[in-house]
């Protein structure tokens, strides 16, 4: 499976989605950043504010401002086919199992195969979140937990289920290691994984 890491999509906006996506721009991976569709006329409002207050996060979540033009924002209603170009797939939405099924339901049509996908949940059954996922979906699936602020917590959790393949895992503890700079620990999947109890 190839290692290197070009362009991924983050899913929701809030704190850990909007700083895992700029410590994915500081090491210069192109990140698309989606949340809810806003009612504004810029639908993709919430995530373009997001991004747009990075600059002014302590401590800063960025190397240096430039970095800001490898993140483009979208929403989970118009911008889903633009996650087919997307080598890896992150979900940091909210810690309820029901939305979760509900987003990855929409998004799995507009992933392309070998896409590796995983969820930042940082308690949550990581195989209950793939539950009613096709059969590749289940083989590239795992959980990523990232801790905040991710450019600063050196710690990345990979919590990969009975159906993950081995080399998913071996290429995101890569990608962990060698490009974001993290500590890889490997845990189980259960409760609260290893560094939340």
């Amino acid at each position: 499976m190839n290692q290197s890491m070009h362009h991924v999509g983050v899913l929701g906006a809030g704190t850990m989605g909007t700083q895992i996506s700029a410590h994915l721009a500081n090491v210069g991976v192109k990140t698309l950043l989606l949340d809810l569709p806003s009612q504004e006329s810029d639908r993709s409002s919430i995530a373009r504010r997001a991004v747009e207050q990075l600059s002014s996060i302590q401590p800063p979540p960025l190397y240096s401002p430039d970095k800001l033009s490898l993140i483009q924002v979208g929403n989970f209603e118009d911008d889903l086919p633009r996650l087919s170009s997307c080598q890896w797939i992150i979900e940091c939405v909210v810690e309820k199992l029901e939305i979760k099924h509900q987003l990855w339901e929409k998004v799995e049509p507009h992933r392309s195969p070998d896409t590796i996908v995983s969820t930042n949940s940082s308690g949550l059954p990581v195989a209950e979140i793939a539950q009613g996922r096709s059969e590749d979906f289940q083989k590239h699936w795992l959980g990523t937990h990232f801790f905040n602020p991710p450019r600063y917590m050196r710690l990345l959790e990979l919590i990969p289920t009975a159906r993950t393949l081995p080399q998913v895992v071996e290429s995101i503890a890569s990608v962990g290691d060698r490009l974001l700079g993290k500590g890889i620990v490997i845990a189980k999947d259960r409760p609260n994984f290893v560094a939340n109890r």
